[in-house]
């Protein structure tokens, strides 16, 4: 029976990832969604800003558990706090997914974009127009054409979001390592997975990203945006599915 562990974006919980929990579940695998500091049932607690802080949760998390090695899959925030997990517990992974989720750190204008938005979100009277303006952008034209009730989930969850665990995790972002020489390292089987309408990830992000990895394959989603989980969720099932039949887990 493999252990699954999924990881969610910016602003979500673990429930974003409810459909191939579900499914992932129904074939026999064991799957924990996490929630992450500050978002869903965690507490933010009064650490600094910092991804090691998210990886280090996660680890105790495992060991808590008993969960020594698992097939992993991070979605945007959650593929960064993967990328660091994988820096600091080397070896516990038996397979990884990164899904809209770049090696490379921020360059500087990126890392003020955050920080920018950082300081918006907890500034009086701005939450609802930062959210407003920032968020449709999360998912695909597809989607907010054709799917405008995956749209209105992702502007729920981020108004219902604390705008204090949002700015914390997007400094800890905005700080972020180049992670390319971790993902050399990680000799293990590997899925990128990239939305065709990603507005956030470029395509060519994502090649360098799977080109880092040594047994990484790019599955490219159409009709995705950046949230393929809650966008295009029977794609996204299958990719981990086609992931887990890699490393000898059932077919699902």
């Amino acid at each position: 029976m493999t252990q699954v562990v999924l990881l969610h974006a910016l602003s979500l919980d673990a429930s974003m990832w409810e459909a191939q929990r579900r499914e992932l579940t129904a074939l026999g695998h064991q799957v924990l969604a996490v929630d992450q500091r500050g978002f869903g049932s965690a507490p933010l607690g009064d650490a600094p800003p910092s991804l090691d802080v998210v990886a280090d949760d996660l680890a105790r998390e495992l060991d808590a558990r008993g969960v020594e090695r698992a097939v992993f899959a991070g979605s945007s925030m959650g593929g960064y706090v993967l990328m660091t997990f994988l820096r600091r517990y080397p070896g516990r992974a038996e397979a990884v997914c990164l899904l809209s989720a770049r090696a490379t750190a921020d360059p500087p204008e990126a890392q003020e974009q955050r920080l920018r938005f950082a300081d918006a979100i907890t500034a009086d009277g701005m939450r609802e127009t930062v959210v407003a303006r920032t968020t449709p952008r999360l998912v695909g034209r597809t989607t907010r054409e054709t799917r405008p009730e995956v749209l209105a989930r992702v502007l729920a969850d981020a108004h219902r979001a604390d705008p204090a665990a949002v700015a914390w995790a997007q400094r800890a972002i905005a700080e972020r390592s180049d992670h390319t020489a971790t993902l050399r390292e990680t000799d293990v089987s590997a899925l990128v997975i990239a939305g065709a309408e990603d507005e956030l990830v470029a395509a060519d992000e994502s090649l360098h990203t799977v080109r880092a990895l040594p047994r990484g394959e790019l599955v490219t989603i159409e009709g995705a945006g950046h949230l393929q989980p809650l966008e295009t969720p029977d794609a996204v099932t299958a990719a981990l599915c086609s992931l887990l039949d890699r490393v000898g887990a059932a077919t699902c």
